[in-house]
């Protein structure tokens, strides 16, 4: 089965952190994220690797 879609609102759950942050790393960090329509959608694993593989820029 596949991945389900996460709103921008989900994904700054699951990381722990702002709705305003995450529009900013996508802006700024190169975040993997899909825009559809208006709106952003994210897989939970994409971000998770970018994460892990430092793309936030954090220690």
């Amino acid at each position: 089965m596949s991945e389900p879609w996460l709103s921008a609102e989900e994904i700054a759950t699951h990381l722990g952190v702002t709705k305003d942050t995450v529009y900013a790393w996508i802006a700024d960090k190169a975040m993997p994220a899909h825009k559809i329509g208006r709106l952003w959608k994210f897989q939970a694993s994409e971000v998770d690797s970018w994460v892990r593989s430092g793309g936030t820029g954090g220690k």
